[in-house]
């Protein structure tokens, strides 16, 4: 009988058993995270990056400049902070600046003069100033109308006496009353014009800028501190989107720009992070390149100083400029993914990755890690980081409640929180995870990577070891288990997992529709992976495909729906091995047209693993044999070996839900330490249906609900186990029907030509 395998083979997925056991041997020196500390020093709280955080402590030494190039979630920020502090803890009181600057008025109203000074003395100066003006503003004599007043006044009183002398004359004389009416009516306009001038007197007595208007040209003489050390004493400026504006700095728009009213170019000016921060992080590079701000920072990176130039292209900051250079000394730190690597290698030839590399490193940050005993420490004292800062927000949050009302307001709080009773002992607190629970997360980090290694994407980790806490402290109890990590994988998950558990959802009733209506010949469940395009994580689901092949005369293979270029050429790849077997076996061979359909995959397909799935479908409506629709198979079918693919874990993980009623998957060979996660916190066994060697994993407890893994080295091991036939029995049932397609061909012909 034909076997491919060796006895060493055997002896390899034995030692797969071996993992769990290992796993446990390098978290023994911990019952929970209660026991694990944290470094003292921060950058050592980075995990993972060891390369890396080597780099930052070598360039923070030399001042270098610093590109930190990786997928989001490794860890580009945080280590940015790190260097900061690295940097500033070593040589901050050196490279902090001391000098303050000042903007003066320039030759003309467009142009500023730019000088570096002593903060205290400058500061003294500028206010020695100020009280000259308020000294020179105070002499000003102090506005009056009292002479016009005066003169009313003595008018209207005059007109006064002139209407009492003629009210008496009237008496006897009575065309006297005709003056006593002209004077009365002089009298009471003089006393109008008596507070009119009073009023006017005191509008201009409390206009509010009615002496400072006297001395505007003095006090737009006066220098403006741009930039004052002592009350801006970070290193690092985090700039979000680079350009000029929030870089180089310029002048503000002024909407008064006449009637003495305008603001003198030196009162407009302001700075940017070149010239205020010794260390500038540019959070994304890919800004920088949107902005088209890259010139200018190549400049500045090169001669280390700049001209301060107008702000908007038209208003009167337009044509604004400094006289002379502002000083711009600065260390770079970007972030970017690899994506906008690629651009950078190509725009100037690589000028900005030049200026990098002359004076700094670019540090290619690990997606993933080896997964060896120091890594897996370094994921214990992630964990109790976590659980630290958890205890900081508490804190923040609960602290005053807990104060002042004690744990029982607390509980009576949570309660309505949970809108459920809690125990009379319940206290919110972080709690530590015990082994089992931390042995969950490593194996988490196992699945997201491949190859044996620990991913080191973490952000969407962090949100998972949060949730479980919250779920251990919901449920009181006294450590974080794998039962709550178990529940916070299902609760917390990214836009692709909630749309991956929708579709496996809908694939669960097609799936069972499929078997129930088929005689399960050309049906086979492949396996493939949505990817997270923000943290990389993969997520799996069964992927029904119906094949059809038929002996037409035309040699021709088709495949609907929206197929990658991958895709389509695994496709003509299976009809080749399909036409070699047929040549190899002997058997003549009939035009055939083939048919591939991915069962109501709508957002298409793409990538070669489902090439052997493929295969099988063609081979099992050729030769009239059922697939058992039990088992899902994975693999990259090249001739007749079957190749590795990518997401194994999470391929498999994804139809190992009982519901889903799947009892197994076909795995290729070298995928088989992909496998090894699996076998966490659970029961396994070894099994081989006949030369297919293979592990037994139990769902649930009390080793209850098998799912068998097999792994295949080459299509005929896959038939064995998907449709239990030899190779031998293959090639002869394939060449009866290539045989038996030929005379029907031949007749078809005959009878037309008759």
């Amino acid at each position: 009988m034909y076997n491919i395998y060796r006895d060493e083979d055997y002896k390899w997925i034995r030692e797969l058993m071996l993992y769990p056991r290992e796993l446990e041997k390098n978290l023994a020196y911990f019952e929970n995270t209660s026991r694990i500390t944290v470094p003292a020093d921060p950058i050592e709280r980075v995990i993972f990056q060891d390369k890396a955080k080597k780099a930052i402590r070598k360039v923070a030494q030399n001042r270098g400049h610093l590109l930190l190039a990786g997928k989001p979630g490794t860890g580009k920020s945080l280590l940015a902070d790190m260097f900061n502090h690295v940097v500033d803890k070593s040589l901050g009181d050196y490279i902090r600046p001391k000098e303050s600057i000042v903007a003066y008025p320039g030759k003309d109203q467009n142009h500023v003069r730019i000088a570096y000074a002593d903060p205290a003395i400058i500061e003294e100066y500028i206010r020695m100033v100020h009280r000259g003006i308020e000294n020179a503003k105070d002499g000003i004599e102090e506005f009056s109308l009292e002479k016009q007043i005066s003169s009313v006044r003595k008018v209207r009183t005059a007109l006064l006496l002139i209407t009492g002398l003629s009210i008496a004359a009237g008496i006897f004389f009575t065309p006297a009353f005709f003056v006593t009416g002209i004077s009365g009516i002089g009298a009471v306009f003089m006393f109008m014009q008596e507070n009119n001038h009073k009023v006017q007197e005191k509008i201009q007595r409390e206009a509010q800028n009615a002496r400072s208007a006297n001395v505007k040209h003095l006090m737009d003489l006066v220098p403006e501190i741009l930039y004052d050390p002592r009350k801006d004493s970070n290193l690092m400026i985090r700039v979000s989107e680079p350009a000029s504006s929030n870089m180089k700095g310029g002048f503000r728009h002024d909407p008064y720009q006449s009637g003495n009213l305008q603001t003198p170019i030196h009162q407009r000016a302001y700075l940017g992070a070149h010239a205020k921060a010794p260390i500038i992080y540019i959070d994304e590079l890919k800004t920088l390149i949107k902005e088209g701000y890259m010139s200018s920072l190549l400049e500045i990176m090169q001669n280390k100083k700049y001209i301060l130039e107008g702000g908007r292209n038209t208003g009167s900051g337009a044509a604004d400029r400094s006289e002379n250079y502002l000083k711009a000394d600065n260390i770079i730190i970007a972030c970017c993914n690899h994506d906008t690597l690629q651009y950078l290698r190509e725009e100037g030839d690589g000028a900005f990755l030049s200026r990098i590399e002359d004076k700094g490193e670019i540090i290619h940050m690990e997606s993933s890690v080896p997964e060896t005993k120091d890594h897996i420490a370094q994921v214990a004292q992630y964990i109790k980081q976590e659980i630290e800062e958890l205890g900081r927000e508490f804190e923040n949050t609960w602290g005053k409640i807990a104060e002042k009302e004690g744990q029982a307001g607390v509980r009576r709080r949570c309660e309505q929180l949970y809108g459920k009773r809690l125990p009379a002992d319940y206290k919110l607190r972080a709690r530590e995870f015990s082994r089992n629970a931390v042995a969950e997360i490593v194996k988490e980090l196992r699945c997201r990577a491949s190859d044996r290694k620990l991913s080191c994407i973490l952000r969407p980790i962090n949100g998972i070891i949060k949730t479980a806490e919250l779920e251990a402290i919901a449920e009181n109890a006294e450590f974080v288990e794998p039962r709550h990590i178990t529940t916070a994988l299902r609760e917390h998950t990214s836009i692709e997992g909630a749309i991956s558990r929708e579709m496996l959802e809908h694939k669960k009733d097609l799936k069972k529709y499929i078997a129930s209506m088929t005689d399960s010949i050309g049906y086979v469940v492949g396996l493939a992976v949505i990817r997270s395009s923000s943290s990389g994580q993969m997520f799996g689901q069964p992927l029904p495909i119906h094949c059809q092949i038929t002996a037409g005369g035309s040699d021709v293979i088709t495949s609907p729906g929206k197929l990658g270029e991958i895709a389509r050429a695994a496709a003509e790849n299976v009809r080749a091995s399909i036409k070699k077997l047929l040549h190899r076996v002997g058997a003549p061979y009939a035009g055939y047209e083939m048919h591939i359909e991915y069962i109501q995959a709508h957002d298409g397909v793409e990538g070669d693993s489902a090439s052997v799935a493929m295969n099988i479908g063609l081979v099992s409506d050729y030769i009239r044999q059922p697939v058992s629709q039990k088992y899902g198979i994975t693999g990259s079918l090249t001739g007749e070996i079957i190749l590795p693919v990518g997401g194994v874990t999470e391929k498999v993980r994804s139809i190992m839900d009982i519901d889903l009623t799947m009892e197994g998957a076909c795995v290729p060979w070298q995928n088989k330490h992909d496998i090894e996660p699996l076998l966490v916190n659970t029961d396994f066994e070894y099994i081989q249906k006949e030369e297919v060697p293979g592990l037994r994993i139990y769902r649930t407890e009390g080793k209850r609900d098998p799912f068998d893994v097999y792994f295949c080295k080459t299509k005929y091991n896959a038939y064995r186990i998907l449709m239990d036939i030899s190779k031998e029995e293959v090639e002869d049932r394939i060449t009866e029907r290539s045989r038996q397609d030929l005379e029907f061909m031949q007749n078809i012909i005959k009878g037309k030509y008759c």
